[in-house]
């Protein structure tokens, strides 16, 4: 077997999702407190990490804005969702201005390509959760301008666009300005990410011939865990249209707490997406546990290590990285 630490610094390792701009760390500083920083980042061999923007998260009225005072946001930034959303972008761009050229907020296929040749790590920004631009749709372009490549519409709980799939919130469907969201989202150049869609809002977004969309974290249906997980339909039309799933590392979507765990979801998703379609989609920084025996991005190789038991080399390159990369070379723009 190859040494897997050189196999991460030769690979593009890619992971679809990582909420730690919320929690007000400095990214640039090595810490001892959640998944992600450049510095671990960069000792795992990671290349492309994707940076969701929260600005509401919790199912509950008032829960967010009582957690980010908590973390020390400014007062500003707390005062609405478009404002948090701003705040988190102008704190990647102020992290990665201070990274010495180590880190770029990137916006386009060819940037991606010179950050790799460079050995550089591109950060992908991304909104979980369409209530940010608070119903008004022109926002979009303005979130395409500050480097945003792609949107989840829901997060925990059902907004004004379309449903959640969080329980008990009803399997909604994409509500008319939902519908309005989804066509600008095509036009200005966002991808839709469909963690966290209910299966009506999934099958409207499917139907939608002009849109790009992928799975930043989930687990699959059919391998068990919990309630937000994908079904094999859904895997399949995301497969069709030459979408990613990011398998997520949290157990409680695994039905187990176990590499061996991240592994088998791995495994049913490629038999039903096949080779191209499956990734990584952490949830690092996500208020979730991760498996035993991995405490941070850092832990990466103990995956690699994991799957290079169950398939060829160059299918690990893949799932690991090699998936998103071709992705996001052909989604993010010229």
């Amino acid at each position: 077997m190859s040494d897997v630490n050189e196999l991460h610094r030769r690979w593009c390792i890619a992971d679809g999702h990582a909420d730690s701009l919320m929690w007000n760390r400095d990214l640039c500083v090595r810490s001892s407190q959640g998944h992600v920083d450049f510095p671990r980042l960069r000792e795992a061999g990671v290349k492309l990490q994707c940076f969701t923007l929260v600005t509401r998260g919790f199912p509950f009225i008032g829960g967010f804005p009582v957690f980010a005072a908590w973390k020390g946001w400014p007062r500003e930034a707390r005062s609405s969702e478009w404002r948090r959303a701003l705040w988190q972008i102008e704190r990647l761009s102020e992290f990665c201005g201070r990274s010495e050229g180590q880190v770029r907020i990137t916006t386009t296929g060819s940037m991606l390509e010179e950050n790799l040749a460079q050995g550089r790590l591109s950060a992908v920004l991304g909104v979980e959760g369409g209530h940010a631009i608070e119903g008004r749709v022109e926002r979009l372009a303005k979130l395409h301008r500050l480097g945003v490549r792609f949107m989840g519409l829901t997060h925990l709980s059902n907004n004004e666009l379309g449903g959640s799939s969080f329980p008990m919130m009803g399997n909604r469907g994409l509500t008319p300005l939902g519908h309005e969201v989804v066509a600008e989202m095509a036009r200005v150049g966002l991808s839709v990410d469909v963690a966290h869609a209910s299966d009506r809002t999934l099958e409207e977004l499917f139907a939608a011939p002009s849109v790009r969309f992928f799975c930043s974290h989930t687990g699959v249906r059919s391998a068990g865990g919990g309630w937000r997980n994908l079904s094999d339909e859904s895997l399949r039309r995301i497969a069709d249209r030459g979408g990613v799933v990011g398998i997520i590392l949290a157990p409680i979507y695994l039905g187990g707490d176990t590499l061996e765990d991240v592994a088998r979801h791995i495994e049913h998703a490629l038999k039903i997406m096949g080779e191209e379609g499956v990734g990584i989609g952490s949830d690092y920084d996500g208020m979730v546990a991760l498996p035993q025996g991995f405490r941070d991005v850092t832990d990466l190789p103990r995956l690699t290590e994991v799957l290079l038991r169950r398939f060829p080399e160059p299918l690990v390159e893949r799932i690991l990285g090699g998936n998103f990369r071709r992705f996001f070379r052909e989604t993010l723009g010229g």
